[in-house]
């Protein structure tokens, strides 16, 4: 695993700029309730934004060749995740389903989900999200086809602006088979409970 980049920005000034905007949205940063406030955000951008210390290739370099000639679709459906929006550092929270075709190996389950963390860990937009994910593993694995599918609200939408609650998006990903075969692509979409009509 890659080490962390050492930030220009040291913890006293990041917690400044928490006192900053705490001023700016009108409160008092001295006042008994907030007085630890900035300590906490800065400890909170530390795990939310832990993407940014981790190479997300590294978790699929570890594959495993002995499954009796598999090769079938591996699919894991329903990866939650909690990520950021880049345009207002508002909330994305969703699901990740990602399925693959192996050509001759296969990556332990848990490191599909690791990697929809790493990116997701990041300031995102939900399409680049997708991308990456499916990019990523295609790159590593070189399988025969990836699919990446993302269901997920925006609090950028839901608590601001035009304040629509109950709206998800989903994008869609797919590489190799997954885009050239309508029935791998239906395969996938029937595994993780999307009509492929729709």
């Amino acid at each position: 695993m890659k080490k962390p980049k050492k930030s220009a920005v040291t913890q006293i000034q990041a917690e400044e700029a928490v006192r900053t905007l705490l001023r700016w949205a009108g409160d008092d940063p001295t006042r008994e309730g907030l007085l630890d406030t900035p300590r906490r955000v800065v400890e909170a951008y530390h795990d939310w934004f832990s993407g940014y210390a981790v190479e997300p290739a590294e978790y699929l370099r570890r594959t495993f060749e002995e499954v009796a000639g598999y090769d079938e679709m591996i699919v894991l459906r329903d990866i939650q995740f909690e990520s950021f929006c880049e345009h207002h550092m508002a909330p994305i929270i969703g699901r990740a389903h990602v399925g693959y075709l192996p050509t001759d190996k296969v990556v332990g389950i848990s490191k599909l989900a690791r990697v929809v963390d790493a990116y997701a860990r990041r300031f995102q937009v939900q399409e680049k999200l997708t991308a990456q994910i499916a990019h990523c593993i295609g790159m590593v694995l070189k399988p025969r086809g990836v699919g990446v599918v993302i269901d997920a609200t925006h609090q950028c939408m839901t608590t601001r602006g035009v304040h629509k609650r109950g709206v998800s998006m989903i994008t869609s990903q797919m590489l190799g088979t997954f885009r050239e075969d309508a029935r791998t692509r239906a395969e996938f979409l029937n595994f993780i409970d999307i009509d492929a009509g729709r």
